[in-house]
């Protein structure tokens, strides 16, 4: 189903896929509000939209995509350990994808939900300042500083 088997693998191991054929199956297309192939959806276990990824992307992009969901999947979950740890997996092993200043991003704001400490916007804001620094993450970041 996808030609790198580091993506088959990941996702084969932590997700339930399911496709549409947008010929076959247009009310699967019309259902999501898909206005593009591919559009993979990253649902959580109510069935919620958490994550959108439309169109092709070279294997670590889309891998740190995945992940980006996953994080944002616990995010809204209100599974902020969790969805830190994820987001922490972008910046670590993806870090020179575009989702790695989001990543960065949504790493503070996940720690600072779990535990309410303003040091964690912070240190975020000060990551900014080392990486990423020319993102529009970063510039969101910035208030904490």
């Amino acid at each position: 189903m996808y030609p790198d088997s580091k993506v088959e693998s990941f996702i084969s191991s932590t997700f339930i896929p399911v496709r549409f054929h947008v010929k076959e199956n247009p009310e699967g297309f019309e259902r999501f509000g898909a206005q593009w192939t591919p559009t993979i959806l990253l649902l959580d276990p109510d069935g919620k939209e958490r994550h959108r990824i439309e169109g092709f992307l070279p294997a670590d992009d889309f891998l740190a995509q995945l992940h980006l969901g996953l994080g944002h999947a616990a995010f809204g979950r209100q599974k902020f350990g969790e969805a830190s740890k994820h987001f922490d997996e972008v910046v670590s092993s993806f870090p020179k994808t575009e989702s790695a200043a989001e990543a960065l991003y949504w790493a503070g704001v996940s720690r600072y939900k779990e535990s309410n400490d303003g040091a964690h916007l912070k240190a975020t804001a000060d990551a900014f300042a080392k990486r990423y620094s020319d993102s529009a993450w970063a510039k969101k970041a910035s208030v904490w500083a």
